[in-house]
């Protein structure tokens, strides 16, 4: 047995504040906030920003980002977008799909830093300077790479050999090595300009000069007007009930819904009962992030989503009957493809239901605010293209658009690329119960329900919700399972049609999740993080 219940680590708690996060030096900058007299806000920018260079090749200013920011003394929720469009120029047919898996081609705008200085300028009550200032200090007198770091590193040495600029920067002569310690001054200069004249220095300023000029001088599309037409910006949340809790999450065009109809779907069925992840309750697991699926591939990417019927209750009863208790169903996969298989699992009709009525990071502090956020490069180190003199590695968000004209999900200029970073907060009775996120690019969409069925439904603390092993559900019958699931459940499940595949024990295929949950009588803050990746979580 584990020696925390069912959990390895601890699970982390404190009455002022929480702060989990990807890597224990981001978790440690959201903490010094916190006792600097900072709030929530102000932890979730020092996090984000620190992230950029102690988790480099997840989490950058050049990336793209999602926060839901919830406030017990107001009962405000709400959605900071900062997703960047596609270029301008951008233009499928004057492209490659190499091209769009990275290099200066495959960049959407940047938003990250665009998002953090929006949520601290409406929220934050530390001057900006001080938020910024452990990640330039880290930046400046350098950072140990960690095991984990170095095998992210070695995994993405074709992506950093997209541009000489980013080997510089992340590819020492003799190779990364665990325990070397990287200084990123180029990077800290940045921020140090963005600490002085804010967002106009990074999207109007000389910062938006040299990323457009490097872009455009290795034949991209960023120019200087898309870095200053972006703006971020705030929406309301979409929310579910599930039993006796509303689960909030990001609104269309973002494509958290699929996360939700999959938690709607599953509401129905007595998953305690089944035990978890038994055969019976993955395999309707599974079918159920199917039907989710194919709904998004169907109306995520074009307009209207037809969110009110995605998330009637009497849509997921409609759902719920087309699951096969015994077999596998043929699912579409996790993207576009132009060719259908046979028996091919069709999307459902929501518009029938109308009227019924997608790293990720969070902190808490101890006046009851709560921020989620979800952001990305896109893969490892992105684009793998840098721009000299500012430490700034693009992303490569327009790999996930499609170049066949009959996706829906094609790339336009102005686009915004569906985004599965779904950050999610659940409330009972109005008060917060707990935030839960993960990284995972479509994997996202199961990692997390997963993550809330096991607090939910099978009373597991956000330590061991995180920990617990998980499953990843692809194209026809395919699914991957984390070997700490039994032999004799994978080989009922395989008896059942699905083509089971073993992974490693703990997998960063799915995900890396970070949460935090409240305890309802005491109020005390209770933290996790996922050991499958440098996460940490810290308390105060």
């Amino acid at each position: 047995m584990p020696p925390h219940r069912r959990a390895y680590r601890p699970t982390v708690m404190g009455t002022r504040g929480v702060v989990t996060s990807a890597h224990p030096l981001a978790s440690m900058a959201g903490i010094r906030m916190l006792l600097a007299g900072g709030n929530a806000v102000d932890a979730a920018v020092a996090v984000g920003a620190t992230l950029n260079v102690v988790e480099p090749f997840m989490s950058g200013a050049g990336g793209i980002g999602l926060m839901v920011i919830s406030r017990a003394r107001t009962g405000e929720r709400v959605v900071l977008d900062f997703i960047g469009a596609a270029p301008r120029a951008a233009d499928p047919a004057r492209c490659t799909d190499d091209e769009l898996v990275g290099g200066p081609k495959s960049c959407a705008t940047p938003g990250n830093l665009g998002g953090w200085l929006a949520a601290h300028e409406r929220y934050g009550v530390l001057p900006r300077a001080g938020v910024l200032e452990p990640a330039i200090a880290l930046a400046e007198q350098g950072v140990p790479l960690t095991f984990k770091s170095v095998d992210f590193f070695t995994a993405a040495r074709a992506t950093l050999a997209r541009s000489r600029e980013a080997e510089r920067l992340y590819w020492p002569a003799a190779g990364p090595r665990a325990g070397a310690v990287a200084t990123y001054k180029d990077l800290a200069s940045t921020f140090r300009q963005v600490a002085e004249g804010g967002a106009e220095a990074f999207y109007r300023g000389p910062i938006a000069k040299a990323i457009a000029r490097a872009v455009q001088e290795a034949g991209g599309w960023l120019a200087e007007e898309d870095l200053a037409a972006f703006r971020p910006a705030w929406r309301e949340p979409v929310a579910i009930r599930y039993r006796d809790c509303d689960v909030a999450s990001v609104p269309p065009p973002f494509s958290a819904f699929q996360m939700l109809e999959t938690l709607s779907i599953l509401e129905g069925f007595d998953l305690g009962a089944w035990g978890h992840n038994s055969v019976e309750y993955l395999h309707h697991l599974i079918e159920a992030v199917k039907l989710g699926s194919a709904d998004r591939l169907a109306y995520a990417y074009g307009d209207g989503v037809p969110i009110a019927g995605l998330l009637s209750k009497a849509y997921a009863a409609a759902q719920r009957a087309r699951i096969d208790p015994r077999r596998a169903a043929v699912s579409e996969g996790e993207r576009h493809g132009r060719e259908r298989l046979p028996g091919q699992i069709a999307e459902g009709h929501p518009a029938k239901f109308e009227n019924e009525q997608t790293t990720h990071f969070a902190c808490a502090d101890g006046e009851g605010t709560v921020v989620s956020v979800t952001q990305t490069l896109g893969v490892p180190f992105g684009s793998g293209f840098a721009v000299p003199g500012t430490g700034l590695v693009l992303n490569n968000i327009l790999k996930w658009t499609d170049r066949d004209p009959a996706s829906p999900n094609v790339l336009k200029p102005g686009r915004r690329a569906g985004t599965m970073m779904s950050p999610t907060q659940v409330f009972r009775g109005g008060r917060f119960v707990m935030s839960i996120g993960t990284p995972g690019s479509y994997g996202i969409l199961q990692t997390q329900p997963q993550m809330l069925l096991n607090a939910l439904e099978f009373g597991m603390n956000v330590q061991e919700a995180i920990e617990a092993p998980r499953v990843r559900v692809y194209r026809d019958r395919l699914v991957d399972a984390e070997s700490r699931i039994p032999d004799e459940v994978r080989a009922g499940l395989a008896a059942r049609g699905h083509q089971v595949n073993a992974i490693d024990d703990w997998s960063w295929i799915v995900g890396g999740g970070q949460g935090i949950a409240r305890d309802a009588e005491s109020g005390v803050l209770m933290a996790g993080a996922d050991p499958r990746r440098d996460g940490y979580a810290l308390a105060v």
